[in-house]
């Protein structure tokens, strides 16, 4: 099924931050992306959501650049694959699930590897890194551990610093896989707050999420099911409902509570 997700989700095409074409991936001899076709509107929060195996984290990885892939995708109407490397860093920031980093690394030092794609070769950091390395800790309340290394930081912790580091580069698309593991609730709360205030400012942010109930906070949302896109559109839409729904076999059910949309399990 290809969907024209631009009336989908009643966006203007002019504003969009990514897009696939005729997506298809493989990984070894299967297909496990096919022929996917998505617009998604800048300075908006889009969650992707699906069950296990629905191919969720790989067209995250493809619309990053990260995968091989046939079709094409775009940045802001440009193909990704011509931007140069340093160009396309700056401008599409990474958060994937089980990221690495040396144990060894401050937090500090690891918030700032987020600035490389702007620092020229071998420099030191300028006077804008270290607002930007200082602000992307205070954002994710890790700024009081900066000089603790890596390796002495709880899973949570841990996952608060390194997105610090993909905030660090400021760019103007944050895609992130799995953001809130480890995070306990007032910490996936503070992780709200913050999407909130980045897409207020104009970032677009696109976020694979197992939490239903928080993936329907986004502006719109991806249901994937078997590698393709079943549905794309606003998160307040009973159409969207119904396919979340559907995709989970009728084993939750969408509802408002106390304003808000969550999904309940049967």
């Amino acid at each position: 099924m290809q969907l024209d997700t631009d009336s989908a989700t009643g966006f203007a095409t002019n504003s969009i931050a990514v897009s696939a074409h005729q997506l298809c991936v493989k990984l070894g001899n299967s297909e496990v992306l096919h022929q996917i076709n998505l617009n998604l509107p800048a300075a908006r929060w889009t969650s992707i959501v699906g069950p296990n195996g629905a191919g969720k984290s790989t067209l995250l990885k493809a619309l990053a650049g990260l995968l091989p892939v046939s079709g094409e995708v775009q940045l802001a109407g440009r193909p990704l694959a011509s931007l140069p490397a340093r160009e396309r860093a700056q401008k599409l920031a990474w958060l994937g699930q089980n990221e690495s980093a040396a144990d060894d690394l401050t937090v500090y030092d690891v918030a700032m590897l987020g600035r490389l794609p702007h620092q020229p070769w071998l420099a030191a950091p300028s006077a804008a890194d270290r607002v930007a390395v200082e602000q992307a800790l205070r954002s994710t309340h890790a700024w009081d551990w900066r000089e603790r290394s890596l390796g002495e930081l709880s899973g949570g912790e841990r996952q608060r610093v390194l997105l610090a580091r993909a905030l660090a580069v400021q760019a103007s698309v944050l895609l992130m896989d799995e953001p809130l593991a480890n995070l306990d609730p007032p910490h996936q709360a503070d992780w709200l707050a913050l999407v909130r205030g980045l897409v207020a400012l104009g970032t677009t942010v696109v976020s694979v999420l197992h939490e239903i109930s928080m993936a329907l906070h986004a502006d719109a949302t991806v249901v994937m099911a078997a590698g393709r896109v079943t549905h794309f559109g606003a998160c307040d839409d009973v159409a969207t409902h119904a396919a979340l729904q559907q995709v989970f076999d009728n084993r939750i059910a969408v509802h408002r509570l106390s304003g808000e949309w969550i999904a309940l399990y049967k």
